[in-house]
């Protein structure tokens, strides 16, 4: 590689960490977060539940991160070794080449990591985390391999055509794309793509109905439906989020979080939940997205252009395909600080919301204990890979809280009158 494009992709590649950074900072809330009180995890967790979330925990990142490292060096290969023949079935047909090499390179890519996958899980089922049958895992590995490969195949007709009609300029119009394919995957996948994994169920009326509705008023926020999920058919762990856009804009919370948890700790969670939708997080993630895509295109591209001869055409998708991975990566360890930030603020308003920070604080004792947590996170590791806050951040968040309301809080965590 001659020495100015070599420069060309360095400045490519800064321009986007720049611009993640930018995004960062323009998105993250403006408030500062409550300072979270120092806290002895002791206080709230035995020696022997800390110890068993670390032992837990660490070899299950351990191996996710194998997996994702096998992923990386198989696509490597098949960038140095292309499936050629593959190519030529299609002949002057480039569009449908691409997405069958689209979709047979997605769904390639998941099948080396498949025994560090069943290893992770069968670990899973030994701390009573997993409750599916092994058939039904494989069900869903089917599925979901099924639905990548649709939407694999899609993009990469799409991108093959872009990269034949644009072949300098293509990481503008690619990266418009990105954006509104996200835009319309965040839209229609509480619809379309969640309905095959699991059942979800209006809440029916009754205390924990009448428990949203009246948070969404104080909130003044519009929830669109409120859907119970059932996650107990795959794991005893317990959750909730926030997910689609406009229309299918809804509240889910998992069956495992209704049945194991009292009526104060699902209103903590679920002015949690009110806060994403209060504060317009799912959107300004794609904002997020919007404005890190053309930067993170234009090195996608300028990368693509340095590991592989080909262009415009399905030879150059893995090519691609790696060079969104390394620019994906330090994008994307950039975002996890917007993501912390946006719960933190969510943890902030639940506190506000309900004045019940006994309850948040038994919840996230609660689920900690029931996800099997790693309760003392390496710093570092937490600052890259966390999307949200550790759980000893998130307790001294609610014990300040606590302290500065009337009420205060003791030194172990209970109320005091």
């Amino acid at each position: 590689m001659r020495h100015p494009r070599r420069h060309r992709l360095v400045e490519s590649m800064l321009l986007a960490v720049v611009a993640a950074e930018v995004g960062v900072r323009l998105l993250s809330p403006r408030e500062p977060p409550i300072e979270p009180a120092q806290v002895d995890l002791e206080t709230y967790f035995s020696q022997a539940e800390i110890e068993r979330g670390r032992r837990f925990a660490r070899p299950q990142l351990a191996l996710a991160l194998t997996r994702g490292a096998i992923e990386l060096a198989s696509l490597v290969l098949v960038v140095r070794r292309p499936p050629r023949r593959l190519y030529r079935l299609f002949g002057r047909r480039p569009e449908a080449a691409g997405a069958a090499s689209a979709a047979a390179l997605v769904v390639g890519l998941s099948l080396p990591p498949l025994p560090l996958q069943a290893i992770s899980r069968r670990r899973g089922i030994s701390v009573g985390l997993v409750t599916q049958s092994w058939r039904g895992w494989a069900a869903d590995l089917l599925k979901g391999a099924g639905i990548e490969a649709v939407l694999a195949g899609g993009a990469g007709a799409a991108v093959v055509a872009i990269t034949r009609r644009y072949p300098r300029g293509w990481w503008l119009p690619a990266s418009a794309g990105s954006v509104l394919f996200g835009a319309g995957l965040a839209a229609l996948a509480p619809v379309v793509l969640d309905p095959v994994f699991n059942d979800f169920t209006p809440l029916p009326e009754g205390e924990t109905r009448s428990d949203v509705l009246e948070l969404a008023a104080a909130a003044g926020v519009s929830v669109g439906e409120v859907f119970s999920i059932d996650a107990s058919r795959r794991t005893t762990a317990a959750n909730a989020y926030v997910t689609g856009l406009g229309p299918t804009k809804r509240v889910v919370l998992f069956d495992t979080l209704l049945d194991r948890y009292n009526r104060d700790e699902v209103r903590v969670v679920v002015a949690h939940e009110l806060a994403h939708v209060r504060n317009r997080d799912v959107l300004r993630g794609l904002i997020y997205a919007a404005l890190v895509a053309p930067a993170a295109a234009l090195a996608v591209q300028r990368l693509s252009w340095a590991l592989s001869p080909e262009r415009g055409s399905a030879g150059a998708l893995p090519a691609l395909a790696l060079a969104a991975v390394l620019v994906g990566a330090p994008t994307g360890l950039i975002g996890n600080r917007l993501s912390r930030a946006l719960e933190r603020r969510s943890d902030a308003y639940s506190l506000e919301l309900t004045g019940a920070a006994d309850a948040f604080i038994s919840f996230e004792r609660a689920i900690a204990l029931q996800n099997v947590a790693d309760l003392t996170p390496p710093r570092w590791l937490a600052s890259l890979l966390a999307t949200h806050p550790p759980t000893a951040e998130r307790i001294g968040a609610a014990v300040t809280y606590a302290q500065s309301s009337q009420a205060g809080y003791s030194e172990d965590g209970s109320s005091i009158p």
